[in-house]
């Protein structure tokens, strides 16, 4: 075996790897907010949708800190945001922060996957879209 085609081997259970990640990173896709996903805090209304990772894990943080506070008050059934419990607010933000955190995972993976790709030999990217138009035709 040339090193060529185990350079090439070795590449195609790299990629195989990243498509079995990406596959278990699909499998946590859908994100049902409990609530309105429009909070307002200090006197900032925040959209979850369109939150960053810093913003919401600063705001998980505060949220956090709101909690225990109104639980050492005996508060924390009482207490709401928005029209909403904390922990319904927890919970999404939680879930938003994983969608965020699997997007950045599934660049990082695309980007490992076009790199692999571009290693592969000619012949190997050759035999690869064959199979790829027979399996289409199928």
């Amino acid at each position: 075996m040339s090193k060529q085609e185990v350079n090439d081997k070795m590449i195609l259970g790299l990629k195989k790897q990243i498509e079995d990640k990406k596959k278990a990173l699909k499998a946590s896709e859908r994100f049902s907010p409990t609530t309105n996903c429009s909070i307002e805090l200090d006197g900032s209304r925040y959209n979850i949708n369109v939150l960053g990772k810093e913003q919401i894990v600063s705001l998980l943080v505060k949220l956090n800190s709101y909690l225990l506070s109104a639980k050492d008050l005996g508060l924390h059934n009482e207490f709401t945001i928005s029209g909403f419990s904390l922990a319904d607010w927890m919970g999404d933000l939680n879930s938003r922060l994983m969608i965020v955190n699997r997007r950045a995972e599934e660049d990082k993976l695309r980007g490992l996957e076009n790199k692999l790709h571009n290693l592969l030999s000619v012949d190997t990217k050759i035999e690869l879209e064959i199979n790829d138009i027979v399996s289409q035709l199928k």
